[in-house]
């Protein structure tokens, strides 16, 4: 692969990184609720998820899906349930009222926040929800590697240029998710956050369900 060929990958990844999906909002939602630092947990399961459906799609296993649907929307009906199931809960969500007083806010303080655990999880399964992800890597990895040179280190540089367009913009929405934080103090700000965050989260099950491979 030469350097120029690098650069248009790298052009493209930023671009397709960028667009907002489930990782982005599940990541920004985090960021809002738990701030940066905890939300890395988030992050660091997304990537994970989207690394392995990389080295999936280069093992051929995006070949197999795209041969066999009946696998593809099995894997397919899976992801958009789950994202259903997001949507649903954040809609859902209990809100707490304002803090007014100095008992209620440490009362709220004291509550057992998610472990790292568990947002990572959460994070793995929202990114690897979407198997069409694979179809998309097999497709486009090929058109950057050059066939005349060894493949492995091609593949390594391209998926650590990937890792690094999504991280940055994993940072800039959770980044975003923390500027916001502040205001979602309000019980009716809060409020519509949930539903918004819901009803984007069941939106992108169902389109995920009614598309076609």
């Amino acid at each position: 692969m030469n350097l120029h060929t690098w650069w248009l990958f790298l052009a493209t990844v930023f671009v397709v990184c960028a667009i907002p999906g489930p990782n982005m909002l599940l990541i920004m939602s985090h960021g809002a609720q738990y701030g940066l630092r905890r939300t890395s947990a988030t992050m660091g399961g997304c990537l994970s998820a989207l690394v392995l459906m990389l080295a999936v799609s280069a093992a051929g296993l995006g070949v197999f899906l795209q041969a066999w649907p009946t696998m593809f929307n099995v894997l397919r009906f899976i992801g958009a349930a789950y994202l259903v199931y997001l949507g649903v809960k954040a809609w859902g969500a209990p809100v707490e009222q304002n803090a007014a007083d100095e008992a209620e806010a440490e009362a709220l303080a004291a509550r057992p926040a998610r472990s790292p655990g568990a947002l990572f999880r959460n994070g793995f399964l929202v990114a690897s929800s979407n198997p069409k992800a694979i179809l998309f890597a097999a497709a486009l990895l090929p058109q950057f590697i050059d066939a005349s040179r060894p493949t492995l280190p091609q593949f390594g540089v391209l998926v650590a240029t990937f890792a690094v367009c999504e991280v940055s913009w994993y940072l800039v929405y959770a980044g975003f998710g923390t500027r916001i934080g502040a205001t979602l103090k309000s019980r009716r700000v809060a409020k519509a956050f949930n539903r918004v965050t819901g009803g984007v989260f069941v939106g992108f099950g169902a389109m995920m369900a009614l598309m076609r491979q």
